[in-house]
């Protein structure tokens, strides 16, 4: 028996009318934002002042998309009678994001903790040129970034901490040195 003609027509309209009706079930993305996991790759931030331009995570980078330039500046002695240091200054840094494959090795090898993960995802441009955010931007995205969980109150306290504690308690513990006499007492 041949399909009646419009039939498929007023299923479609059928499966749309009970849709309609439904609450939705699904979070409608734009209108409602999702509920992320706290540690969700979305971005990565640059916390500029921590940066010492030493390079590694450009040179670890397996895709090569972090774009590094610096010079150095002679630093004035810090006391009266010291020698003048030579320090990088950042020029430029920029990411860009059309090549990165969000793997994190950039921030894990950071000995400086400059780079940190952002949960924004929401940076999509017309222009694929656009991807490449330069110092400024990914400056931005730090605001973004969560603050790090709280320590378990069971862990083991971090090897830093303990031995800076026993130097203090060691100083505390140490008996003062009497005074000598001065001359002309007795």
């Amino acid at each position: 028996m041949p399909p009646i003609p419009g039939s498929g027509l007023a299923k479609g309209l059928a499966v749309t009318l009970r849709t309609m009706t439904k609450k939705t079930v699904t979070e409608q993305y734009p209108d409602a934002q999702p509920e992320l996991p706290p540690r969700t790759r979305g971005v990565i931030g640059l916390f500029e002042e921590n940066c010492t331009v030493c390079m590694l995570c450009a040179r670890e980078c397996p895709d090569w998309c972090i774009y590094i330039d610096s010079h150095k500046e002679t630093v004035p002695p810090a006391a009266p009678g010291g020698r003048e240091r030579s320090r990088n200054v950042l020029d430029r840094f920029a990411i860009d994001f059309s090549l990165c494959m969000y793997c994190g090795i950039c921030i894990e090898v950071c000995p400086f903790d400059a780079l940190f993960w952002s949960p924004e995802f929401e940076y999509a441009e017309t222009d694929i040129h656009e991807l490449t955010h330069e110092r400024d931007k990914l400056r931005e995205w730090m605001w973004t970034v969560p603050a790090p969980p709280a320590l378990d109150p069971g862990a083991e306290e971090p090897k830093e901490l303990a031995a800076a504690r026993k130097a203090a308690e060691k100083l505390a513990a140490a008996p003062e040195p009497e005074p000598e006499p001065r001359e002309g007492e007795s």
